[in-house]
């Protein structure tokens, strides 16, 4: 199982310091960095937030009035931030229970902490080697290399320390254990779905956020990797029929990636579908998207159209799905170990 994007990153990609461009690695004060994309904590931070992700351009008020009214739906605040913590914890206590005593790190890539500023504290710490690892498991060029581009800039701006090397997990879309926390999870969703209406026959619908279609003329495997999880976690779900949706797709002019979760619906029921569970895999965490999305959004959908529409739980600090992220950094810390043990 590789947790290395098997095409060639984009010719902007940062070269990894430690990798044959630069000092070799120095292991003896390794850390980790987990990067999520980062959310509110509460309604006034909004204005902020949303025009961070938009580069630095001020979102109209109607923008930022439907955003708000958004979160607001939710409860005026996102769990991100606090899921993310919670994950950093157990991975951290994971690897401990492994013989790695390695700390692990969270920053998020448009609110505090910010990557580049835990990337700048940690060269001042003395770290001497940095595996970075974004909860996003699905490789794609707006996405992992986003947060490459973030840590490689932390890293340059570093001042008052050494600049640790470092390197990245790029994607891991097909970890074993992630596929079976997947699969439990979804698994569960279809018995409480079939127990609340013995005679439905559910189709799973496994949803990830769209992006802009641009990404197919850079020849982004994105889709393709998104559709391998989604095979993976209904092979192991035994017979149950499934398809592939987007949702989340920005506010833009350009055309993204579909079909979209709510018009994919609308085409379900057109084939007598009536019960249906969403398994979002391309998130890791409770979030708008989620929260939002699926569970406020498509679930309107769904029940305009007579669908009984059951989400699979999200992953959180679910302890498979940890145990998963855990080997993929074992295999990063202690590559010598690794190698021999695979002998």
């Amino acid at each position: 199982m590789t947790d290395i994007y098997p095409h060639d990153c984009p010719a902007d990609a940062p070269r990894y310091p430690g990798t044959g461009d630069g000092p070799p690695i120095d292991r003896s004060r390794q850390a980790v960095l987990l990067m999520a994309y980062g959310s509110i904590e509460s309604l006034d931070q909004v204005p902020a937030y949303y025009t961070h992700i938009r580069g630095g351009r001020v979102p109209s008020p109607e923008l930022l009035a439907e955003l708000t009214g958004r979160y607001r739906a939710i409860g005026g605040t996102s769990p991100l931030s606090g899921h993310t913590e919670r994950q950093r914890a157990a991975v951290e206590a994971a690897l401990r229970r492994r013989g790695l005593d390695v700390p692990v790190h969270a920053a998020m890539k448009h609110v505090e902490p910010f990557i580049g500023d835990v990337v700048g504290q940690l060269a001042r710490d003395g770290v001497s080697h940095l595996v970075g690892m974004a909860l996003a498991p699905h490789f794609s060029t707006m996405s992992a290399c986003a947060y490459c581009h973030a840590l490689a800039d932390g890293r340059q701006a570093a001042a008052g320390g050494r600049r640790p090397t470092f390197e990245m997990v790029r994607d891991w879309h097909a970890e074993p254990r992630f596929v079976e926390a997947l699969a439990r999870a979804t698994g569960e969703a279809l018995a409480a779905l079939r127990a609340a209406a013995p005679a439905a026959d559910p189709h799973v619908v496994f949803t990830a956020h769209s992006l802009p279609r641009r990404i197919l003329e850079r020849g982004d495997p994105y889709p393709e990797l998104l559709l391998e999880t989604a095979r993976l976690v209904a092979g192991s779900l035994g017979p149950a029929a499934w398809s592939f949706a987007f949702q989340s797709a920005g506010r833009t002019a350009d055309p993204w990636l579909g079909p979209d979760l709510t018009e994919h619906l609308r085409a379900l029921a057109g084939q007598g579908i009536r019960a249906v569970v969403v398994c979002p895999v391309g998130f890791v965490a409770d979030h708008l998207e989620v929260l939002y999305d699926i569970d406020i959004e498509a679930r309107a959908t769904a029940d305009e159209l007579g669908i009984r529409l059951q989400r699979a739980r999200s992953m959180n600090d679910d302890p498979i799905f940890v145990e998963g992220i855990a080997d993929v950094l074992q295999r990063r810390l202690a590559p010598e170990t690794m190698a021999m043990a695979a002998r």
